[in-house]
């Protein structure tokens, strides 16, 4: 049972983390729209999810020969350092050679924005439900 809570509780660490490295990349992109040469960016949500959590839902962990290898990676547990930024690619490139569609900057920023509070709102009625089990215990 508190494994099963555990797991859930993890992925939804992950994938909020991952929700706010995306927004983050979004409003990068967005704050960049009339930089010249600028590259939209953007993270595969659901390929990163997938290997933070290592398909069994467990933290993603690389093997090494020394202590100090792979140290500035960042992440770890639950963390967003694994989830690999993409170029975006671009409907119809500006003449300054940025690749940032408004458009769709946007578009993405609200759908992310959607996701991340419904995984918000799911992961505030698991606490109601395990408060309400708590006290019909007692």
């Amino acid at each position: 049972m508190l494994s099963k809570i555990d797991q859930d509780l993890r992925f939804a660490q992950t994938a909020l983390s991952l929700r706010a490295r995306r927004q983050e990349v979004i409003a990068s992109n967005l704050a960049n729209s009339d930089t010249p040469n600028y590259k939209a960016r953007d993270i595969d949500f659901s390929s990163a999810l997938r290997s933070a959590l290592g398909g069994t839902g467990g933290a993603v962990t690389l093997a090494t020969t020394s202590p100090g290898h792979i140290s500035s990676l960042g992440g770890g547990a639950g963390g967003s350092g694994g989830a690999e930024l993409m170029y975006r690619s671009s409907l119809q490139p500006s003449l300054d050679g940025n690749t940032v569609d408004t458009d769709v900057e946007r578009a993405s920023f609200a759908d992310n924005a959607m996701h991340y509070q419904f995984l918000l709102q799911s992961l505030s009625g698991t606490f109601h439900t395990m408060s309400l089990a708590v006290a019909a215990n007692n």
